[in-house]
């Protein structure tokens, strides 16, 4: 079963955290403000996650379409100074 909980709860409710954690060795997905904000898992699920076929599967895909997405002749790039007009538009609300 997926466990969402408040980010607040890691801070109110910590040994319960902890013991789904540690003790039931599942991971915790923490929100805030009804967005997700971050996972908490134990050191060694984190471990196996990282060294396993998964996550290396995981990463060589993510690159993989990074560079189908840099071959692709209609991408468009933009500039360091392109991208904070943008970012600012946004910001401004425009």
């Amino acid at each position: 079963m997926i466990n969402i909980r408040p980010i607040s709860d890691l801070r109110n409710k910590y040994p319960e955290i902890e013991e789904l954690v540690l003790k039931e060795d599942e991971a915790v997905y923490l929100t805030k403000n009804g967005y997700g904000s971050m996972v908490v898992m134990s050191i060694e699920k984190y471990s196996k996650l990282i060294e396993g076929k998964e996550y290396s599967d995981y990463i060589e895909n993510e690159l993989d379409e990074a560079d189908k997405e840099a071959e692709n002749p209609n991408t468009k790039y933009y500039s360091h100074e392109e991208m904070k007009k943008i970012g600012r538009r946004i910001l401004d609300g425009e």
